[in-house]
């Protein structure tokens, strides 16, 4: 169903003259009175008139509403839809029409259900009796944040990673929210996880060999903790395609959390570890080699000392152990003779 646009006549032009016309109704209840007392029976249809105005005239005050900014209302008419209400400003409609919005009560961890000034749908007083307040049948165009709870999900390696995300988005087709799916609120949230648990166990939480995240059958560097950005496009394009039926716009998506399940989070910090302490230690004996190679070379250079093959080998391996210990070397001077 396409989104029709209601063209709504004036509110204050509508309130104006139904005041004026209640003001006339008394007034000829009144002067018929005066009249039908004087005994001039033509007193006694000016007096019907203004009593049948007083009694009917009420239903144009059902017919007004106000929007504010980014707001509108999807109007049915005996089940029909009519049509729907935009733009700010003071409007007259059919009084039978009625506002849906099969979402007005639903709560979710998003931005437009966040505010203190409204009162719960449902509400429990101190002696115990139960009050409904009316569901505001508006729909807000305004963008919106929904930050969805966090998922365990299995990356690519059958890791249980856990995973949270932010996901900003609106109303673009109001028709198409109401009606083409039963709550638009639950829907976007439905999907959202559908769309992460499909897209994250495509990628390894850190960089692995042998892994093809982008389809093209080569393996790449694509990451969870690495590729943030490319997997939230992803994401975001997923939850489109998903949400379009129910005419949702994603305007952007971010993964807000990411962390290891707790019960593999102590032995990948370990792992973590350990790879770093690794890649520490070949850089200590890297530079450790370099030096022992420089002291060498500067030696035979500037022929401060000739050393056989024997204490060549005893002068590495003490420089190694000095440069590569992890403890300051204790030093022993010698007195003697080289030899």
């Amino acid at each position: 169903m396409e989104e029709k646009i209601l063209k709504a006549k004036r509110g204050m032009d509508v309130l104006i003259y139904s005041i004026i016309a209640y003001v006339i109704a008394f007034a000829a209840m009144i002067y018929g009175g005066i009249l039908m007392d004087e005994g001039r029976t033509y007193g006694i249809p000016l007096f019907v008139i203004g009593l049948v105005w007083i009694c009917i005239g009420w239903l144009p005050f059902l017919g007004l509403r106000v929007l504010k900014p980014q707001e509108a209302l999807v109007l049915t008419l005996f089940g029909k839809y009519t049509g729907t209400l935009k733009g700010e400003g003071f409007y007259y409609i059919n009084p039978f029409s009625v506002a849906v919005n099969p979402a007005a009560r639903t709560s979710l961890r998003q931005s437009g259900d966040v505010n203190s000034e409204v009162k719960p749908a449902i509400s429990v007083s101190s002696t115990g009796s139960v009050s409904v307040a009316p569901a505001d049948k508006k729909i807000s165009l305004k963008v919106m944040t929904l930050n969805n709870n966090k998922q365990k999900i299995n990356d690519c390696l059958g890791n249980p990673v856990e995973i949270g995300i932010a996901v900003i988005w609106r109303v673009a087709d109001t028709a198409k929210a109401v009606f083409n799916v039963d709550n638009y609120k639950e829907f976007l949230s439905l999907q959202c996880d559908a769309a992460l648990r499909n897209i994250v166990r495509v990628y390894p939480y850190d960089v692995a060999q042998n892994v093809d995240t982008t389809g093209d059958g080569e393996p790449d560097e694509g990451s969870l903790r690495g590729s943030s950005e490319i997997v939230a496009e992803r994401i975001k394009g997923e939850i489109q395609s998903r949400v379009n039926a129910a005419g949702l716009e994603i305007v952007e998506a971010r993964i807000t959390y990411l962390a290891y399940a707790p019960e593999i989070a102590a032995v990948m910090l370990q792992r973590q570890q350990a790879s770093a302490i690794v890649d520490a230690r070949k850089m200590i004996v890297d530079g450790a080699v370099g030096m022992v190679e420089m002291a060498l070379a500067k030696l035979n250079e500037n022929d401060i000392v000739h050393l056989d093959e024997e204490r060549k080998a005893a002068m590495v391996s003490n420089l190694l152990v000095v440069l590569c210990g992890n403890k300051d070397a204790q030093p022993v001077v010698n007195s003697g003779s080289l030899y």
